[in-house]
Order: structure tokens, then C-alpha cells, then sequence
């Protein structure tokens, strides 16, 4: 179980927080707004279905997994909020994630999909609830202006976007009443993304990134291995390491077999050298 909780700030570099080791059982969060925190290290359920998925996310909440990743797409918020609330942990210690698909992006529509989300997951609130993808066919306002609402009303105790560029992401900053907490975008070592991460930070906004491992394409990088080799870990925890210590972003790796689960997990006790963070910083994978 989780002994301990470090809040992480909008710091997007490449030095490894504290500069120390850090207990294996130590777990980070990043802050958001109202002095809330992110679990920094969530589990992914995206492909994952009927009882592989319920099996998955109790798995991953017995292991000390406190952030659960979903989406209305998925089609799999009804396993999950079976899953965590048979695992006796209390909901108040569990953050869901899940998405507002785009075909619900109207206002006579996104409230109705947000309480199909609520039933299902069987739960009065959503931790953080994110527009999934960007809309060109609803204006962007009309959005954000019932986004806003079902937070005010308390459905949702944080708001967000995901797949938002740079120049969205301003845009739905600029709308809100409220305060974009986060922004899930596809991130992991080697990727270039400096416009968005930017813009995030001037915003006081979180990242979430999914596929952190670029579809196990970090399991063949070279720079990725050598450095997992010198510490005794895989290429993955090094790739999640770099992300959630060094840039103090959130990662959603998905998993399904108790190994990996737990590989996820175990990502804290690595303290890459300056060397290690260069050679990361500087590996460029295809987005």
C-alpha cells in the first residue's frame, strides 16, 4: 500500500525530482487546482472488456493503484465501477478518470452521457472528466459552457480535455468559468510535443499521457535499454520513470496480467544520473 504521497508541480525538465532515490512504495501525484492531486501513476483501460477488465482494475487497486482511467467510448465504465467498488477501497481514495465522447458534445447532450457515465461507474462524482476528442462539427464554447456546468453542479470535481494542440487548449482555457485541470494526450520518451507542454504549464494544467510506452516501442530503443540495464529495471519503468519523476507527468499504461500490473507500478525506486536524462531527453521516436 501507498506510504506516502508527493505532490509534483507544473516543472517539465529533465531533473530527476529531489535527486534522490525514492522508496519503491512512495507515490506521486501532481498537483492540480484546489490543491487536489493527480495519482501519478494510473492504469489504462482502453481495449480492456467484461471480466478481463474487472479482474484488471481490482488487480491494479490491490497492488496500490489509486487512478483509474476510463472513457464512454471504451464501453467498459460499467466493469470498472463494479471493480472498485467490490475492492473495499473507499471511493474518496479512488480518482476515475473517464471522457466525454465527441457525439455528446452539445449541451441538450453532454449532461445525459455524463449521468449514463455516473450510473455506470456507480458513483455520485468523476474525479476528472475530459472532452475525449476535439469537435470541429460543435462550437467549442457550447461545450465548454455544459462541461462547466455539470462541475459546478458537482458531477465532476475536475474538468479537462484530451487530444487538445496547443491553440485549443488555449481556446477552452480562455471559455471555461472554471479551470482546465488536465489535458490526456499521447506522450512518452522520444516524443516532441514542446508547443502543447508549454502551453499546459502557463496554464497551471496537468498532463496526462496515454500510451507512455509508445505501443512498446520504448522496449526497442537502444538509449531506453542500456540506461534499464544499469539499473536493474525494464525498458517501460525507465520510460515511465522519466515521465512521471523528471517532467511530472501522469502516465495510464495499460495492463491486464499481475507482472505487469505491478512493472508499472514499481517505477520509484530508479534514480536515473544526469547522463541517463540526456540521452533520454534526446531520443526522438515517431508520434
Amino acid at each position: 500500500m501507498p506510504t506516502s504521497y508527493i505532490a509534483l508541480v507544473c516543472a517539465f525538465n529533465t531533473e530527476c525530482t529531489r535527486g534522490a532515490r525514492l522508496e519503491a512504495t512512495t507515490v506521486f501525484e501532481i498537483a492540480l487546482p484546489d490543491h487536489a492531486g493527480l495519482p501519478a501513476i494510473g492504469l489504462g483501460t482502453w481495449q480492456l472488456s467484461g471480466t478481463a477488465c474487472v479482474r484488471s482494475v481490482t488487480e491494479a487497486l490491490a497492488i496500490g493503484y489509486r487512478h483509474i482511467d476510463t472513457a464512454q467510448i471504451y464501453g467498459n465504465e460499467r466493469e470498472v465501477g463494479s471493480a472498485v467498488r467490490a475492492s473495499g477501497v473507499p471511493r474518496d481514495e479512488v480518482f476515475i478518470t473517464t471522457k466525454v465522447w465527441p457525439s455528446n458534445f452539445r449541451r441538450r447532450d453532454l449532461r445525459p452521457s455524463v449521468e449514463k457515465s455516473l450510473r455506470d461507474l456507480k458513483t455520485p462524482y468523476i474525479d476528472l472528466l475530459l472532452l475525449h476528442w476535439p469537435n470541429a462539427s460543435v462550437e467549442l464554447k457550447e461545450t465548454i459552457e455544459a462541461l462547466d456546468a455539470v462541475k459546478e453542479e458537482g458531477l465532476a470535481r475536475h474538468i479537462g480535455v484530451s487530444n487538445f494542440g496547443s491553440q485549443l487548449l488555449s481556446q477552452a482555457a480562455s471559455l471555461t468559468t472554471q479551470t482546465i485541470a488536465n489535458n490526456q494526450i499521447e506522450y512518452h520518451v522520444g516524443a516532441s510535443l514542446p508547443d502543447v507542454i508549454t502551453t499546459a504549464c502557463g496554464l497551471g494544467c496537468s498532463i496526462t499521457a496515454y500510451s507512455p510506452l509508445a505501443k512498446g516501442a520504448v522496449n526497442n530503443q537502444s538509449a531506453v535499454k542500456r540506461i534499464a540495464a544499469k539499473h536493474g529495471v525494464s525498458a517501460a519503468q525507465i520510460a515511465s520513470h522519466y515521465l512521471v519523476v523528471c517532467q511530472g507527468v501522469a502516465v495510464v499504461p495499460k495492463a491486464s496480467s499481475p507482472d505487469r500490473l505491478l512493472a508499472n507500478f514499481s517505477i520509484y525506486d530508479i534514480c536515473m544520473d544526469d547522463e541517463d536524462q540526456l540521452a533520454l531527453s534526446q531520443l526522438k521516436l515517431r508520434q
